[in-house]
């Protein structure tokens, strides 16, 4: 059920979303000073933000507190956080460029599609692959964000690890995503030719 009240846009899960994209600027901050204590900080932030993404998720769900407006603002917040965090990690050679151009080329194209459907009168909603991408993504960026060396853990080569898997499923999802795009919009041409 989603409620178009204008009172619902300030409700708990999209405060969260709030502080997900609030979390940005103090990541972006505390890379731009990479020492070991910073980069677990930055992950410390980064780990706190991503959990709030599952909280709001749950509680607008449990709640009923799912609207429109957080609808919109929860996947962008998710999107601001992880193309922030990788576009800061570039700089300080933590990943390869063409990985994030990938991972964000992927976003833009996907906000595109689903502006389309969207004026279409149509909506497309994220498939369980997204949402593994999404795990990946985060799973991946903790351990750059870690960087060094814990208990004899290299956190960095986790993080390529999973960066890799992230990036494969980012193509994947994608193209599932591109191919249920044209299949609502060939049902959308049968429907208009049909009245």
């Amino acid at each position: 059920m989603i409620d178009k009240g204008k009172k619902s846009i300030f409700n708990l899960p999209n405060t969260l979303s709030f502080f997900r994209i609030g979390c940005i600027p103090l990541l972006v901050v505390l890379l731009f000073f990479p020492h070991k204590t910073t980069s677990f900080f930055a992950a410390l932030v980064f780990g706190l933000a991503s959990i709030s993404d599952l909280l709001d998720g749950f509680v607008a769900r449990r709640h009923q507190m799912v609207t429109t407006f957080g609808q919109f603002l929860d996947p962008l917040a998710d999107k601001l956080l992880v193309s922030a965090a990788l576009i800061m990690l570039i700089p300080l050679g933590r990943v390869p460029a063409w990985m994030v151009l990938v991972i964000i080329g992927r976003e833009l194209a996907i906000m595109g599609l689903r502006s389309v459907a969207g004026s279409e009168g149509k909506v497309i909603t994220a498939d369980h692959l997204g949402k593994q991408k999404m795990v990946l993504q985060t799973v991946a960026i903790l351990g750059l964000l870690l960087h060094y060396d814990y208990y004899g853990v290299n956190f960095h080569a986790v993080g390529m690890f999973f960066l890799w898997l992230a990036v494969i499923m980012t193509l994947w999802s994608g193209f599932n995503y591109f191919r249920n795009f044209w299949h609502v919009l060939e049902e959308n041409d049968s429907d208009s030719a049909g009245s």
